[in-house]
């Protein structure tokens, strides 16, 4: 009639074997969608671009742009680190808790002419190996 102390523990030690478990893959999940918010954040980047570069002739920053150093969810800031005539790279790094995403922390894109290239990496070097890029971009 009732449970003993042994089973109640047993129970316990279970479940805390389990979570032990599915935390770090539910935290995974959890990184993984949060990467969508850098990623609307550079596309909102790339399509400002596009229109400024057609009415001026050169790329801008993001304050000729308007857009916010933030992104929308507010778990990556956004700088554009270069732009001129020809090319213009843009960067979300990570804050907050998503900075624990260490595989996927700094997303980088670069146009230049017709050509985007996407780098990602641990640090502003995005220095990621191209399946690592792959899984960070969702491509």
């Amino acid at each position: 009639s009732g449970f003993a102390l042994i089973e109640e523990l047993s129970v316990l030690r279970i479940a805390s074997i389990l979570s032990s478990i599915a935390y770090p893959s539910f935290q995974g999940g959890l990184n993984k969608a949060r990467r969508a918010d850098a990623l609307v954040a550079l596309v909102q980047v790339q399509i400002s671009q596009e229109r400024w570069i057609a009415n001026h002739r050169r790329y801008a920053d993001l304050a000729a742009l308007r857009l916010p150093a933030r992104s929308n969810g507010g778990h990556y800031t956004i700088q554009v680190l270069a732009a001129d005539e020809a090319r213009y790279e843009a960067i979300a790094r990570a804050t907050g808790t998503q900075a624990r995403d260490t595989e996927c922390r700094h997303m980088k894109l670069v146009i230049e002419g017709a050509v985007a290239t996407r780098a990602s990496g641990a640090d502003d070097s995005v220095a990621n190996p191209p399946a690592a890029n792959r899984r960070c971009w969702g491509l």
